[in-house]
């Protein structure tokens, strides 16, 4: 049995502290809110077919950074989601595909609902909420300090 792997990219602006959603149009987990990502190809790595998504779902965009959040494997072993914490300095209007209809940039755990259940239960683990917020705090510190050199 040949295993379904899948990336997703939660995109997080620096200038505003919010993270991109997008809303599905169609399908079976049409009228749900989730991100950018889908199925990977055969020949690639869950990066690779991630950066491919979100240029067919958003266009392309400018990630200075990109952190492996978390990968969900199945009971069975079958199915791997690899969700990647990506950072964008500014917000930007994604240029949308017909798989989804709108997008909403909202704060940490200011989630759209309804939410894709598996990516409901991602954002709802206290550890990936502790991850976020740390690397959000990193973040700002950053900034705070690149300020003061100048």
């Amino acid at each position: 049995m040949k295993k379904i792997v899948c990336s997703g990219a939660l995109l997080y602006a620096k200038n505003s502290q919010r993270f991109l959603f997008l809303h599905r149009a169609q399908g079976k987990n049409g009228n749900l809110w989730g991100l950018a990502g889908g199925t990977n190809e055969a020949s690639e790595t869950p990066w690779t077919g991630l950066v491919r998504e979100i240029k067919e779902e958003i266009g392309c965009i400018d990630i200075i950074k990109s952190i492996p959040l978390e990968t969900f494997v199945s009971n069975d072993d079958y199915f791997l989601f690899h969700t990647y914490l990506c950072i964008v300095e500014n917000e930007f209007l994604p240029i949308l595909n017909q798989e989804h209809d709108g997008y909403a940039w909202v704060k940490l755990s200011m989630w759209p609902k309804p939410l894709h259940p598996g990516l409901r239960n991602t954002l709802n683990t206290k550890i990936n909420q502790a991850k976020l917020q740390t690397v959000i705090n990193l973040i700002q510190l950053l900034e705070k300090n690149n300020d003061e050199l100048c």
